[in-house]
């Protein structure tokens, strides 16, 4: 078995190659260190200091209940029920259930006029 202290020294081309390598791989993972410490510190100082102009809710305040933005009166055909409904903007969309068929409603609510029909029907395979 060869002694590891009996190694032969590199040739003069390879030693220049082993020494580039050996200070390219330093630089690359100083470069990768800082750019961790940069992502952490980032990361801290969002956690820390990025709810300072946040002020806490009064307890009277927080336990007030807001008053209705938005009232009004929607009309629907008879008979319709109601499957889901979403909320987006000031638009209301509701998908309903009548006589078997569905379809989807969009009303405006500044106006509470229906904008939009949408019926949903059955693909043919």
């Amino acid at each position: 078995m060869a002694d590891p202290d009996d190694e032969k020294p590199l040739d003069p081309a390879a030693e220049r190659v082993r020494r580039k390598m050996v200070r390219f791989m330093a630089v690359n993972l100083s470069i990768l260190f800082l750019a961790v410490m940069v992502v952490v510190g980032a990361v801290v100082y969002r956690a820390f200091f990025s709810d300072r102009g946040v002020k806490a809710p009064d307890s009277a305040a927080a336990t007030e209940i807001a008053p209705l933005a938005a009232t009004g009166a929607l009309s629907l055909p008879s008979g319709a029920e109601i499957v889901s409904q979403s909320l987006s903007a000031n638009r209301l969309s509701l998908h309903i259930r009548q006589s078997g068929a569905e379809a989807i409603l969009v009303f405006d609510l500044s106006t509470g006029q229906q904008v939009g029909r949408f019926d949903i029907g059955r693909a043919i395979p």
